[in-house]
């Protein structure tokens, strides 16, 4: 299904495959940066907060010799560089010279364990992994060997949620493509005065790609936090005068409910996305209220989408804030079997950023991208051209032969001014099969008194079979992997629900 975009459609052609694309995107991301630094030698690239800054003249010459390190140490092209570094310049240091340097590069999620690190290893083959507290690879600067626009340019490795974890293989068109769509559904301006603040991990593709590569391709300044703190992301909003934000909806919450909010000042705020979990709209409207001078956007998308693959621009941010907006300039949905009463099917993408395949693993690269198709494993119903995800498929709730889609339960519930974060999951019954339970990360001050206020919230807001049955109430955020999605799995491993008396 092609939807009525509110983007730029400008520029598309459509190849033999059917697939859409950016006529003016070419080449690879080496292309891309050398263009940059081509233009704007001595602008500030990246600042790591708490740390140095370069410029992207420095940026090149450094990425250059970390190039020559690699080379120096046998890494050819096409070799796998793993890279173990969390978000800052020495991370920038490393992604940029392994592609110098020609090498497919593997940003590695830090919070994994060693067995799982070992795992990944493995399974890329990787040639040399950049390890924390040494010194980056250091050599002469060299040519950098020619690659293609459809060649491999990065591996992610899927958070392993439904199994062993999965390295996707992003194309340079893939990176291309999100960096453009990035642009058009933002509606950024193309010159180099964007700050972005960066504070989720780099070695995700929402941090990577539609952040990280969008500032490197218009010459913006990118400000890296090693990881997330509130003061320290309002204290940098103020001092480098950031432009763009993108953050899941509890980083906003947490934010906005700091004591240093007040004081600060984020008049330079012009853009404010977010995505990754349902978002409440009495939030979108303090979002509003919180950056009067901003575009608000919903971005969705996944690793196997190089990032967004829908964004729901500002203009339709208050009346439709259960949606994910509309598809990409470049990106066809549809449906695959769609329920003729609900009209709630699996979601399928279709684009130039959908990524190559699984590597290394051609069974799973067959099940997931059929015919040109990646079947995202959502189920979702598209109306009026706009997206809304309903469910992950393996998250629908079956209770007692009744369908419960868990978002729009977690949509509700967020609604409820003492919820911070909330997941709903189902929980095992030997009569109903399974019954609707809620985990639930109250506002401070608040604890278990919250279950009988919430669950009265739900019945004004659900049909009864819907309303939890079931709340776990958490002193701590949600558990999440790298790219902030929810663990459910580890949630419904776990003790202590509070079974709700029924009426």
């Amino acid at each position: 299904m092609v939807a009525q975009s509110p983007f730029d459609t400008s520029g598309i052609e459509v190849g033999a495959d059917g697939v859409r694309r950016y006529s003016a995107v070419s080449g690879t991301v080496v292309d891309m940066l050398r263009a940059t630094v081509g233009r704007h030698p001595g602008r500030t690239a990246v600042v790591e907060l708490g740390g140095g800054s370069i410029t992207y003249a420095e940026l090149w010459d450094r990425a250059s010799r970390v190039a020559g390190g690699l080379r120096d140490a046998g890494v050819r092209p096409g070799d796998r560089v793993a890279i173990r570094l969390g978000n800052g310049l020495d991370w920038v240091l490393a992604f940029w010279g392994g592609h110098l340097a020609g090498a497919v590069v593997l940003p590695m999620n830090t919070r994994l364990t060693e067995p799982e690190i070992d795992y990944i290893l493995a399974d890329s083959g990787a040639a040399y992994v950049v390890l924390p507290d040494r010194p980056l690879p250091d050599g002469e600067p060299g040519e950098v060997p020619p690659r293609g626009h459809r060649d491999v340019a990065t591996l992610f490795y899927t958070s392993g949620t439904t199994g062993r974890p999965k390295g996707a293989m992003l194309t340079h068109e893939n990176f291309l493509s999100t960096v453009e769509s990035v642009i058009r559904c933002r509606k950024l301006d193309r010159g180099p005065e964007h700050v972005g603040l960066i504070s989720v991990p780099l070695f995700h593709v929402t941090g990577c790609c539609s952040q990280f590569m969008t500032q490197m391709s218009l010459g913006g300044l990118s400000v890296v936090m090693p990881q997330f703190q509130p003061a320290a992301f309002l204290a940098a909003i103020e001092e480098y005068r950031v432009t763009l934000v993108t953050a899941v909806p509890t980083i906003y919450e947490l934010t906005l409910r700091h004591p240093d909010f007040a004081t600060t000042d984020v008049s330079s705020i012009r853009t404010a996305s977010y995505g990754g979990a349902p978002i409440a709209p009495e939030l979108v409207h303090r979002l509003l209220d919180a950056f009067p001078s901003a575009r608000l956007g919903n971005g969705f998308g996944l690793s196997e989408t190089s990032a967004i693959a829908t964004f729901l621009p500002h203009e339709y941010t208050l009346e439709h804030a259960d949606s994910v907006g509309f598809p990409t300039p470049v990106n066809d949905l549809r449906l695959d079997h769609p329920d003729p009463e609900t009209g709630v099917g699996e979601l399928l993408v279709r684009g130039p950023n959908v990524v190559a395949g699984y590597w290394g693993d051609p069974a799973r690269t067959a099940e997931t991208f059929v015919d040109g198709w990646l079947h995202t494993g959502d189920l979702a119903t598209i109306t009026d051209g706009m997206v809304r995800i309903v469910d992950r498929a393996k998250d629908m709730i079956n209770r007692g032969g009744e369908n419960v889609y868990s978002v729009e339960v977690e949509y509700a519930l967020a609604e409820h001014p003492d919820v911070l974060e909330v997941a709903v999951v189902g929980v095992a019954d030997p009569v109903m099969g399974e019954k609707v339970g809620a985990v639930v990360l109250p506002r401070p001050g608040v604890g278990e008194d919250l279950v009988p206020s919430l669950i009265a919230f739900a019945r004004e807001r659900l049909a009864d079979f819907k309303v939890p049955q079931f709340v776990r109430v958490l002193d701590q955020p949600l558990p999440r992997n790298a790219g902030g999605k929810v663990l459910k799995t580890t949630l419904r491993g776990t003790d202590g629900w509070t079974e709700v008396p029924r009426r």
